[in-house]
């Protein structure tokens, strides 16, 4: 089990100024230019703004309400800005057709990446297929809990504490019915967990989610690792749990249209990997996929259990698992499963 620390005082306002350098929004998103320069789109603050502002000109970035709307211009529709490079997930990346997509020509960025990368950047395609994607981070989900200490002694549950009765209708969970039939599957009970899980619910919304918690409504929230780490830096009244049997991992990709003809800025995608910048990006809770001796200097400065959820141990890493596209008959399947497990009340 890794769990965040209650940090120190001290400590806890030098992470909040750094992460403060990385908390503000909109940063660029004003900008306004030459319909020529080649264009970044990207969902709105999916992207770090430190990253952001060191974009070089004459490039620009144009953040759209959701990624669905990006998914939408990499679909070239209609009304859509051309874009240069979109932002991703993995999840809406792997509804694209690969055919609207072109190789990435930057092999020794992409050489520079730790192995778990390479299927990601392939898109999940066989191996020797030619890298779609620029996987610039990862991370894992976390369960954040608010004022919680009870729950946080008892972290060598695991995810079975997703099932605590204090925490019916105290827990807020994923979006994504995919990683809340994930996380199902790491639960101990053998009982239609899936259904069980789903009766804890207040609601399936990760990012009101966090507002909820916030406010007191909910107890716990299941989130991305990168929507922790900012708010445990600065609110000692949370902290976060992975639990040693590891979680379904996150992937933010940069992927590049078909039609787009710039080049890619291969100076700007490297400094995200290095430091001083690769610093700002942690305080975000952004972890590029380095190999671990690369992160080791950067990582350091951070206490040993919040250094654990930005990059989790080895064992616990290894028991992460992608979520790789489905075919269409496992997608029917999971939805079959997904509705069979709705709690009567909904």
């Amino acid at each position: 089990m890794v769990q965040s620390p209650l940090l120190p005082r001290r400590q806890l306002l030098r992470f909040a100024a750094l992460g403060g350098a990385v908390a503000g929004s909109g940063l660029l998103a004003g900008c306004r230019g030459s319909s020529d320069d080649p264009l970044l789109l990207s969902a709105r603050g999916e992207l770090p703004p430190a990253w952001v502002k060191a974009l070089p000109k004459p490039w620009r970035l144009q953040p759209l309400d959701s990624p669905a709307a990006v998914l939408e211009a990499a679909m070239q529709g209609r009304g859509a800005p051309a874009a240069t490079l979109l932002q991703l997930s993995d999840g809406w990346a792997a509804q694209l057709d690969p055919a609207v997509l072109q190789p990435l020509v930057a092999s020794q960025l992409l050489a520079q990446l730790a192995p778990m990368a390479a299927p990601v950047s392939r898109l999940f395609q066989p191996e020797g297929s030619p890298a779609l994607a620029f996987p610039w981070a990862f991370g894992t989900w976390v369960l954040v809990l608010r004022n919680r200490p009870d729950l946080v002694r008892r972290g060598a549950e695991g995810w079975d504490l997703l099932l605590d009765p204090s925490l019916c209708r105290k827990l807020v969970l994923p979006s994504s019915p995919r990683v809340v039939m994930e996380l199902a599957t790491r639960l101990t009970l053998r009982t239609d967990p899936l259904r069980q899980l789903r009766q804890q619910a207040l609601a399936f919304d990760e990012r009101d989610g966090l507002n909820l918690l916030l406010a007191g409504d909910a107890d716990g929230v299941v989130v991305p690792s990168h929507r922790a780490v900012p708010l445990l830096i600065s609110d000692p009244r949370l902290q976060a749990l992975l639990p040693a049997s590891g979680s379904p991992l996150w992937w933010n990709l940069l992927l590049r249209p078909a039609a787009a003809s710039k080049s890619l800025p291969l100076e700007w995608l490297r400094d995200g990997l290095t430091l001083p910048l690769l610093d700002r990006l942690l305080a975000g809770g952004w972890v590029p996929p380095l190999p671990r001796e690369q992160l080791a200097p950067a990582l350091k400065r951070w206490p040993r259990q919040l250094r654990g959820l930005l990059l989790p141990p080895p064992a616990v890493l290894a028991r992460c698992t992608n979520l790789e596209p489905l075919t269409a008959m496992e997608r029917q399947r999971r939805q079959d499963l997904w509705d069979r497990a709705a709690p009567e009340s909904l």
